[in-house]
Parts: structure tokens; sequence; C-alpha cells
């Protein structure tokens, strides 16, 4: 998603917006997708987009629009992306396809934030514009929900992984969402007084055979106990070999999955923790939050309340090799960790979260981590340091005993970048933040 990943669009949840539909492909793309284009601007109002990517980006225009779609057409295929760079920002993408594929579209929208639609008007005319392509392009599905749950839940046409229901056909009602359009052939399949007679807030038979259900007036309270229970109610009513019982009882683990919780990190690591838990699916946040939550680190044991005296012949050479060590880690990584350059607690914290999401100690090779990778983080380390606490290094023949001299204690960086680069796990427990932060405290 272009910019809903964007560190300031951090939404607890989005709202996501999918449709399958048929299109006359006989037809020039600009009559043909008209009025698609014209409903959306009739109806997103606080979500529309203002961006039209094709093979660059362009302000929204239906030109802008036509430009990109002939831009990226294949033989067979044609997709763009639309994007809102505002509060409430959207990703959205459009993709066709034409023969001798069958001639349909797939539309995706993510919108930042689920809270927008706590509110009656945005919920209904989210509605309409549904409403309004379902009757303009024959729909085989379509649905409109929470992106967490929708990750949560796992149903085949319930988010991104659309294999098993195109293989079938989108043959049953594998979950329900706050807002769903059935295909005439599914509403055949499950019996259409059946779809027709289901509890919800609104349940509206198209002139094509489509029916569109809703289940509530609102999507943001979709965790609720009273939305979970009409949503279990609705389901089973559907598919009545299931058990409203079990249903009900599945959808309040996810609400539980779900349920916001305070984030209470270990104080030297909060500014790493804070970041890791928005490198996971959106479903898996909360949880993860709680996990760091109770993640302590090991206290920093790369110490000694005394120096041990150098023992090498040419101390200024020595430092000068430490200097184009750290230089050399600055090189290879400036572009991803623009900050490097600073040398600043920030600097190592920004270093903590990149070497954690490549999985670098899993990625490459042990023998270059050991002989480069954990040596020249040794050098910058301990350079940060110097040039941040006063330190002052007293450097060994073995490196791993090479020290920096801060207040009454001294600290062994070289040690403490082996430890680090050990594994995944060992970038938490001996991170190059906290070890720093250890230091400051003992700065005397």
């Amino acid at each position: 998603m272009k910019y809903l990943n964007l560190p300031e669009s951090r939404s607890a949840d989005y709202l996501a917006l999918s449709l399958e539909a048929t299109f006359d492909s006989a037809t020039s793309i600009e009559e043909e997708l008209g009025p698609f284009f014209q409903a959306l601007e009739e109806h997103a109002g606080d979500w529309m987009p203002d961006v039209v990517g094709g093979k660059r980006d362009r302000k929204y225009s239906r030109d802008a629009t036509w430009k990109a779609l002939k831009e990226r057409r294949m033989e067979r295929i044609t997709f763009i992306g639309l994007y809102r760079t505002q509060e409430p920002a959207l990703d959205m993408s459009l993709s066709l396809r034409f023969p001798p594929l069958p001639s349909d579209f797939s539309v995706l929208i993510h919108i930042d934030s689920l809270p927008l639609f706590s509110e009656k008007a945005p919920c209904a005319r989210l509605v309409e514009l549904v409403r309004a392509w379902a009757l303009r392009y024959p729909p085989s599905y379509a649905s409109a929900h929470s992106s967490a749950d929708e990750q949560l839940a796992g149903a085949p046409y319930f988010g991104r992984d659309n294999e098993t229901a195109w293989r079938d056909g989108f043959d049953k009602v594998y979950e329900l969402s706050w807002l769903n359009v059935f295909g005439p052939k599914l509403v055949e399949t499950v019996g259409r007084e059946r779809v027709l007679s289901t509890p919800a807030h609104l349940v509206e038979e198209l002139p094509n055979g489509s029916v569109l259900l809703v289940l509530r007036p609102t999507a943001a309270d979709f965790a609720s106990e009273e939305a979970r229970v009409a949503q279990a109610r609705a389901h089973v009513h559907l598919r009545p070999e299931l058990d409203f019982g079990t249903v009900l009882r599945a959808l309040r683990e996810r609400s539980a999955a779900l349920a916001p919780v305070e984030p209470r990190y270990d104080p030297d690591l909060a500014p790493l923790l804070s970041r890791l838990p928005y490198e996971f699916a959106i479903s898996e946040r909360q949880q993860k939050i709680a996990e760091f939550n109770a993640f302590r680190p090991p206290e920093p044991e790369e110490w000694l309340p005394a120096a041990l005296p150098s023992d090498v012949e040419n101390p200024e050479r020595v430092l000068s090799d430490y200097d184009d060590l750290s230089e050399g880690l600055v090189a290879a990584l400036h572009t991803k960790v623009p900050t490097i350059f600073d040398e600043t607690p920030e600097s190592l914290t920004d270093l903590d979260f990149y070497f954690w999401k490549e999985s670098f100690p899993k990625r490459y090779l042990r023998d270059l981590i050991d002989s480069h990778t954990a040596p020249a983080l040794g050098a910058y380390l301990g350079r940060t340091l110097v040039r941040r606490l006063g330190g002052t290094w007293v450097p060994r023949q073995k490196l791993e005993e090479s020290q920096v001299r801060v207040g009454k204690r001294v600290w062994l960086p070289f040690l403490r970048a082996r430890r680090y680069m050990q594994s995944c796990e060992a970038l938490l427990d001996y991170s190059l933040t906290q070890f720093f932060r250890e230091a400051e405290r003992h700065r005397g």
C-alpha cells in the first residue's frame, strides 16, 4: 500500500472494500468505466483519491485515469493505483482483465482509518457507492469490513487471498462482512429466499439478481458484542449447518485479539519497541504490543569495573583502524539508515530497527557477519560512546577486550556487538540502544 505505510499513517485498523465484477470489454474504457468513477466522485467524500498512479503519478482526474490505464495496458490486463495523500489516507487498486480472459475487474480499497465509519452518514455514502457499482457492473462478490478482522477470519474471499474463491466460483458464504454483495450465482446456490430473509440491518435485492446485505448501520463497531451476535446470527442463517455457539465463540476470540493494548515498554527500549508492532499484520499488532510490553532485556554485562591496560604498540594506528571500521559501516548503510551519520542514541535505535526488520543475522552469511559486520558495529558503538558520553578508548590487541572508559566503568562495545549479531532474538536482548542508555546512567 503506497501511502498507508507511511510512518505518520499508523491506524489500528483500516476499512477494506473489495469488489469483483464484470464489464463490457467491447466498449471503450472511457465509456464503460465512466459510471464507475462518477459514482466514486459522488460518494467517496472525505476519502476521495487525489493521485492516479500509472507509469508516473498524476493528480486525479478522469483524463489522468484513462492515461494511466493505457500506459499499463498489456495484452490481457491493465491495472492502476489511486491514492489519497491527505488524511484520511487511501490506497486503491483497479485491475481489468480482457478476452480471452473473462472480462471482469477487481477493486481493492483500504481507507485509513476505520473510526471514520463510526458515524451513520459516511457508512450510508459507502453503501450508496457499492450499490451504484453493483447495479452498473454485475458483481460476483463485494465486501466492506475491518481489514484486521478480515485477516483473522482467513476466509478465501475475505481479504487478499482469492485463490479458493476463484477456483470454486464463490460457491458458499465463507464469512460475512459488515457490507456484502452476493452475486446471482452465490444467491442461487445459497437459496434466494434464504438470502433475502437474512436477519440484518439492510437486505436489498438488486435488479441483476445480486443481493446487497449490510449487517448494521455502522462499520466501526464490528467487534462489539452486539455486532458479533448479529454477525453470527446472519452467518448461521445463511449456513444452517453451522453451530451458532461455535461461530459466536470464534468471533468473540477475534474481538479479544483486536482489543487495544496500551503500550508499556521497557523505558530503555521504548523508542525501538514502539516501532516493531507496525511491521506485523494489523490483526497481530495488539498481540505484539502485549508481547513487547512483557519483554525485559537482560542487564548489560559487557563492562568492567576497572580498565584492562592497553597492550597495543601503536594506539593511534589502532584507533584509526576503529575509525575505518566505523566509517565502513556508515558507507554501507547510510542510504538505509540515514541517521547513521549522527552517531547518537537515535542512530543506534535506527540501526537496531534496521537489523531487526532485515532479520540480518538469519539472512546474511555468518562468516561475513563475524568478520565484518560485528566488528564495524563495535567500532561504531564505541565511537558513539566517545562522542556522546565523553568516553575514552582503551584499545587492546584482542578486539573484544577493547574498551571505552565512561565515568567509573569501562564498556566493551566489540563484545556487545558480537553478542548482538548472534541471532535475531539477540538483536533485542543485546540492543545497541539499551547498551548506550546503561552506559549513560553510569557516566557519573
